[in-house]
């Protein structure tokens, strides 16, 4: 895009040169237009300048706190990153002005709506939902752009995206603090469409305006067709062995006295890393699976709690239990398997819990006070079993003892004996 503020004067057809002014000379409406992008530049400038200096960590800002939420949430994503719209982009968006000759943006500070850019990748499209859903339950959800809706829509293959604009409000994670009520946006797309896209706009990126060869575009658009073709292989893989677990899992109730001995013999089997993903695939049939090495994490907090077996574990996972923590945490999306686990531990342990695994995590600064939170939800929802209910009240009555006022002194000891 030409950064020029100002454009060649136009002759009008028909008006001999030099008629109404000099040749070289720029009509007056260009010359205000342009003395608007000045001014209109100078400000934003300003602008940017103080916020990047008040904020230098902001991108890593908005990569820890959408980590936290999808973390928290227990669900699988490839990676997180996040840039810091350069002042030369926000600029040109700035500048933008639509056929009457008026601003696009006319506050571009708080209209343009994509300073901060974060991009969210997963292995497959299926992962999307349960992730925009995460997202909605921390953040205020302003607008949501399916482009991949839009690219087909236009008869065209290429670029697929799902873009959440977002709003920082009092439910963000601390990290976001600072930065309350700022708008930003998500992208989020699997590693096959952000592989596509990448490529794609460094090709066009560097290539000079309209010199790209036509053949360069009949192989993206053949690229992009295979990408979304992958993309679906990649969602049956996944539909094929959560189907394979259900099965699993019904036939394991169906099948009388040799499924139970089976169930014997598989409930001595001590739990790993490694196993743990398949034997909560197989317990939890009907959540997503979480993040590969958030497994390992789920294993140190069962182990925390005592819980190192199949059968300590489907004796944490029994269907009542499940389904009172459910209803209790109104979820407003669908938890992964090392959040299921972390939630009933805390019903089941209550304090016990908290104590034992509040310096685990990626953030375990933060981790008691997001515990306690759910811990007076469960408690409210009157979900909490009784051992953990117990703990909790004698906690509160200490609470309560330790900030109660000291009772006013009675009569001397000598007035007493009197």
């Amino acid at each position: 895009m030409n950064d020029s503020l100002s454009d060649a004067p136009t002759q009008q057809s028909g008006a001999p040169s030099g008629a109404n002014e000099d040749r070289g000379t720029t009509p007056p409406r260009k010359k205000a237009t342009a003395a608007q992008d000045r001014e209109t530049t100078r400000a934003l400038q300003s602008r940017y300048d103080s916020w990047t200096m008040r904020h230098p960590t902001a991108a890593q800002d908005f990569v820890d706190a959408v980590k936290e939420i999808l973390s928290e949430a227990g669900l699988a994503f490839d990676a997180v990153t996040a840039r810091v719209k350069s002042f030369r982009s926000t600029r040109q968006k700035a500048l933008r002005r639509d056929a009457e000759g008026n601003y696009v943006y006319p506050d571009p500070w708080h209209d343009v709506h994509d300073i901060i850019g974060v991009r969210v990748t997963t292995y497959h499209s299926t992962e999307i939902p349960a992730i925009m859903d995460a997202l909605s339950d921390s953040l205020t959800v302003l607008r949501t752009i399916d482009k991949t809706a839009e690219t087909r829509i236009s008869g065209r293959l290429g670029y697929g995206s799902q873009h959440l604009i977002c709003k920082v409000g009092m439910t963000a994670p601390s990290d976001l603090e600072p930065y309350t009520n700022m708008q930003f946006e998500v992208q989020l797309r699997t590693v096959l469409q952000h592989a596509w896209a990448e490529f794609e706009h460094d090709i066009r990126y560097k290539a000079p305006e309209g010199a790209t060869d036509p053949r360069i575009d009949r192989a993206f658009a053949l690229a992009a067709g295979l990408i979304e073709l992958a993309d679906q292989q990649f969602d049956q893989v996944v539909a094929v062995l959560e189907g394979s677990a259900s099965d699993e899992s019904a036939s394991g109730v169906d099948d009388g006295s040799k499924a139970s001995a089976d169930s014997v013999a598989a409930d001595d089997i001590v739990l790993t890393d490694e196993t743990l993903p398949g034997v909560l695939t197989l317990l939890l049939p009907n959540s997503p699976r979480s993040k590969s090495e958030h497994y390992a994490w789920a294993e140190e907090l069962l182990t925390l709690n005592g819980i190192t077996t199949v059968g300590q574990l489907r004796e944490l996972i029994n269907p009542h239990r499940l389904a009172k923590i459910n209803k209790a945490m109104k979820y407003r999306f669908t938890p992964g398997h090392v959040r299921i686990i972390d939630d009933l531990l805390l019903a089941a342990n209550g304090n016990r819990h908290i104590l034992a695994t509040a310096d685990t995590g990626d953030v375990p600064q933060r981790r008691p006070r997001r515990l306690r939170s759910r811990l007076n939800q469960m408690a409210g929802a009157g979900v909490l079993e009784e051992k953990a209910q117990a703990e909790d009240q004698l906690k509160r009555s200490t609470k309560n003892s330790a900030t109660s006022p000291a009772p006013e002194a009675g009569p001397a000891a000598d007035d007493r004996a009197s």
